[in-house]
């Protein structure tokens, strides 16, 4: 490492966040600029720990401590490649994963972990900036044709991958544009869809080709993809919400985190001028205290909502590592997102009853009542009932897995026992020349499991395809965790 006692000089530093009131009256990213003499310092506490867990913490297998290094030398360019290495969507993963690799950094243990993210986004930033990343064509084609079924990061993942071996790749997308959740699903204060749009920009010139507005089971059959192309990687994400059937849920106002966000993206693509679903001066409820919840409660920050809470049926987690996650695991510790900075009330250990109708066939309320874990269950809390007034509520409690109808109906392929596409070490389902790859596969999980299972599945198709394969590989679907 380029100065061992780097961690001893500097503490943990992060970007400030740009103050609540000027953020609130845009859609850009949260963040203000970070100097690089203060990055070059915050890289420079990355340890020569002999053995680098964030290695494996990472899904990627991402080089961590030698673009660390590559960055407190000043020696840019090669970080980048270094980071281009193991992981194709650094501007992704840099603004939106939630970082295992720092929970695994060995500094961690005892003090704040190296900003491993924070380096990561700035060297993929400063690649743009500089014209360094530049479309990577094949030297030769191999004339086999691959069908990407999605157009999320595992899907983008595989494709760039058997595009860069040779290969004719086509994706498919049923939607109007392209990036699935990252399009849709992610406010652009998380992530401005530019970062998107130049990398498939890039993609394009390497000779992916992409269609939209194709929705596999309607506008084309799994008979026409298998007939047509060598091999077909279904990689179409987990997008069956989690519902709560409830008294109530057909009421008016009440709507799937899904159906939210999208609009409010819309607007910002130039779509339309205003969201259908605009909760400006009213009253929401979100159930779900995860990513997706802080994504609807950023949105309605930004719509102008009067009141928002957040329910969370688990109990609130403490703010250190607790026993139960020990370093270098996961840790369930109390975050706070950017759209909790915002305002609104996080409450913990809730459950919902029942919407209350308003006598016009809409949401006025919600019944819930606290709860408390007996013997690894939820327990009503005695007297805990109270009623909580919303003219929206939004429930962004995860999803269950795909949307399996269309996957076996039209390629006739296996669920595991959780929903999703079964498949085996090469990535393989049950019928020849079908793989799978992302949360169709594994379930809801990380955009950096997303890319890391493209990335391995691409390895696989082209090893059946050619016989040899030089794509890497970092995962083996039957002994990855899930997360």
């Amino acid at each position: 490492m380029g100065d061992i006692q780097g961690f001893l000089k500097h503490g943990r530093e992060l970007p400030v966040r740009r103050p609540v009131p000027v953020r609130l009256k845009d859609w850009k990213e949260v963040y203000e600029p970070f100097a690089e003499e203060r990055l070059e310092a915050q890289a420079s506490r990355c340890m020569d720990c002999g053995i680098p867990f964030c290695n494996n913490g990472c899904p990627l297998g991402n080089l961590i401590p030698d673009w660390n290094d590559l960055v407190y030398r000043d020696r840019w360019h090669e970080a980048i490649e270094r980071l281009h290495a193991t992981n194709n969507f650094p501007e992704f993963t840099g603004r939106l994963c939630p970082a295992p690799c720092e929970a695994a950094c060995v500094l961690g243990i005892n003090q704040d972990p190296v900003t491993i993210k924070q380096v990561e986004v700035s060297i993929i930033d400063r690649a743009w900036d500089e014209g360094w990343v530049i479309p990577i064509r094949p030297e030769t084609q191999t004339g086999k044709k691959v069908a990407v079924i999605g157009s999320g990061p595992a899907g983008l993942a595989a494709a760039q991958q058997l595009t860069r071996a040779g290969h004719h790749v086509v994706v498919f997308e049923r939607a109007d544009r392209l990036g699935g959740l990252l399009r849709y699903g992610i406010p652009e204060f998380k992530m401005e869809k530019r970062q998107l749009d130049r990398r498939l920009d890039q993609m394009r010139a390497e000779g992916t080709e992409f269609r939209t507005g194709i929705n596999v089971g309607v506008d084309i059959t799994g008979d026409q993809l298998t007939a047509d192309f060598d091999a077909v990687v279904l990689a179409g994400g987990a997008t069956a919400a989690r519902d709560l059937p409830i008294p109530g849920r057909d009421l008016q106002g009440i709507h799937q985190a899904m159906e939210y966000l999208p609009f409010a993206n819309r607007v910002q693509e130039g779509d339309i001028t205003n969201s259908p679903i605009d909760v400006h001066g009213q009253k929401v409820v979100i159930i779900g205290g995860g990513d997706t919840g802080a994504d609807c409660l950023g949105t309605a920050h930004r719509q102008g909502a009067s009141e928002i809470r957040q329910f969370e049926i688990m109990p609130k987690p403490p703010e250190a590592r607790p026993d139960a996650t020990p370093w270098p695991t996961w840790p369930l510790i109390y975050r706070t997102a950017s759209a909790h900075e915002e305002g609104g009330d996080r409450v913990f250990s809730v459950n919902t009853e029942q919407f209350l109708d308003d006598g016009k066939g809409r949401v006025r309320a919600l019944e819930a009542h606290e709860v408390e874990m007996v013997d690894g269950r939820f327990e009503k809390v005695v007297g805990s009932e109270f009623e909580i007034e919303a003219d929206f509520v939004f429930l962004a409690m995860g999803f269950t897995g795909p949307e399996s109808a269309w996957i076996t109906e039209q390629f006739g392929v296996e669920l595991d026992g959780r929903s999703n596409v079964a498949r085996d070490r090469n990535w393989s389902t049950n019928v020849p020349g079908v793989y799978v790859a992302g949360d169709m596969g594994r379930g809801q999980s990380l955009i950096v499991w997303a890319i890391a299972e493209g990335r391995s599945c691409a390895a696989a198709v082209d090893q059946d395809l050619m016989g040899h394969t030089l794509l890497p590989s970092p995962l083996d679907p039957t002994t990855a965790p899930l997360r």
